[in-house]
């Protein structure tokens, strides 16, 4: 598969988050993504897959594309679990073990959507290659 320009590139979650994170690294770093913005990229896909594994029966697949400007990706699972609102969760805040998946992608991605419909839910995060849209970049 061409994994360049707007030709999306595929990826099924698999229990192997750490080739994943390789094949996102890699196709977000040929977009021209760098630094710390791109190993915050790879850190929000990776725990958006796992939550697919963990949340979602393991049932779903990682769909990545860039248009020059940002790197979009894409993590969808098949149980549709997830619902618009979650997007805007909060800080769980201290003592909890758990529920910061979607507040950590928040913080780590310019931009974090989450839509459902009847094949399941699809969290989008958008990371823009230059740097954050207003800001000044790395």
């Amino acid at each position: 598969m061409n994994v360049s320009g707007r030709t999306p590139a595929y990826w099924p979650i698999t229990d192997d988050l750490g080739a994943l994170r390789r094949e996102v690294g890699a196709f977000a770093g040929e977009a021209g993504l760098a630094g710390v913005r791109l190993q915050d990229l790879v850190l929000a896909v990776n725990e958006a897959a796992a939550n697919v594994l963990d949340h979602a029966e393991g049932r779903g697949h990682v769909i990545a594309w860039h248009d020059g400007q940002f790197v979009t990706v894409e993590i969808h699972d098949r149980l549709g679990l997830l619902v618009p609102a979650h997007a805007n969760a909060p800080d769980p805040g201290v003592g909890t073990l758990r529920g910061r998946g979607l507040w950590l992608m928040r913080q780590l991605c310019d931009e974090v959507y989450i839509t459902k419909d009847e094949r399941g839910s699809t969290v989008r995060l958008r990371q823009a290659i230059a740097g954050p849209p207003g800001g000044a970049g790395e």
